[in-house]
């Protein structure tokens, strides 16, 4: 990463606690809502970003720092007003990540060819999201009744059951002081060796564990996304019209699924179809997520390869399991095919996988 660039992180603060009592679409609702705002922000401008376990990282060059937190900031004071939870924010530049003896590289993984999610690995973002709960570095919350623009913000699609014996949420990471092969040059570390096996392992399995059929997802009726959407798009005077129009939008777009018809230039086969290739359903930054549609069978080899690795000293590592999976979503155009889709588990998901990982 550029020495001029900065890393832009968000966290949920008491995301547990707040899943627990079941605000779970809200806490998704407002991790993705920083990455639709810094978006909007760049006027659509490609950067790289990570959905993540409590929030978002992302990466911009420093002369849009300032656009970035002041969408960082106004999301802040949304997630406050709107939806009842406390979004912690910072800036920190990659400068001072390489100062403290750590390094921010990025790569691509091209899920589909008009959408590629980013990956990134060298322990700065792991260091700088330390900063960030620590209160450095932190984007100050803006005034009252400051909105950002949520444009294409969205979390209009049913859950998705699994259909193989359980939704897995599992976050990987290495222990203190394993070597990972992460500067320029090095062999692989013990940790990516045994990212890799994880890999490979649910990659016997369908479509390497994907939770979502090739064929793409479903849409209920009602959406139970409604309400958060109508927030993500309106003040408090014209929500319940939002509300409305989104009802109608959605009751309208699912006889399209339902049916296949075509409308224009929206086409709902492939739209579903390219949901299923844009969605994050596994990623890497630092540590390795993913949210699977798993076997008995395989769900046992996992947790015999991940505890045989812990037992050794080689990583640390949360898992949880559900019935269903959600997506929280991004969409600046039904007619295009750039629309991104984040994915964890319904239940619980990445949250609470990262409660079992802190405890040990």
């Amino acid at each position: 990463m550029p020495e001029d660039w900065f890393i832009g992180l968000t966290d949920v603060v008491g995301s547990t606690r707040a899943i627990e009592n079941g605000k779970y679409k809200s806490v998704n609702m407002a991790r993705a809502a920083a990455i639709s705002a810094v978006t909007n922000a760049l006027s659509h401008q490609d950067f790289p970003f990570v959905f993540v376990g409590d929030g978002v990282s992302f990466a911009v060059p420093g002369k849009y720092r300032e656009r970035a937190a002041d969408a960082l900031a106004s999301t802040a004071r949304w997630v406050e007003e709107e939806l009842d939870l406390t979004l912690r924010a910072a800036m920190v530049p990659v400068t001072d990540i390489m100062a403290a003896g750590h390094d921010v590289r990025v790569a691509r993984l091209g899920t589909s060819p008009e959408v590629a999610f980013a990956m990134f690995s060298g322990h700065g973002v792991e260091w700088a999201e330390t900063e960030m709960k620590q209160d450095r570095f932190g984007v100050n919350v803006t005034a009252p009744g400051a909105r950002p623009d949520l444009t294409g913000l969205s979390c209009r699609w049913k859950p998705i059951d699994n259909t193989r014996g359980c939704i897995l949420s599992l976050i990987v990471g290495p222990a203190d002081g394993v070597r990972t092969g992460n500067k320029e040059g090095d062999d692989i570390g013990d940790y990516e060796r045994l990212v890799g096996q994880v890999i490979e392992l649910f990659e016997e399995g369908e479509r390497g564990g994907h939770s979502i059929l090739e064929s793409g997802p479903d849409m209920g009726w009602p959406p139970k996304g409604a309400d958060l959407g109508a927030r993500a798009t309106t003040s408090e005077g014209s929500r319940r019209k939002a509300k409305l129009k989104i009802m109608l939008f959605c009751a309208f777009a699912w006889i399209l699924f339902k049916t296949g018809w075509k409308l224009k230039n929206f086409d709902p086969v492939h739209y579903r179809r390219m949901t299923a290739l844009n969605t994050d359903f596994r990623k890497f930054d630092d540590v390795l997520r993913m949210t699977v549609d798993c076997d008995l069978q395989t769900l046992a080899r996992s947790k015999t390869l991940l505890e045989t690795a812990k037992a050794a000293g080689t990583i640390r590592y949360g898992i949880y399991e559900q019935d269903a999976a959600t997506m929280t979503c991004i969409v600046p155009s039904v007619e295009s095919d750039n629309h991104l889709h984040f994915l964890d588990g319904a239940s619980g998901g990445y949250a609470l996988a990262a409660k079992m990982m802190k405890a040990g």
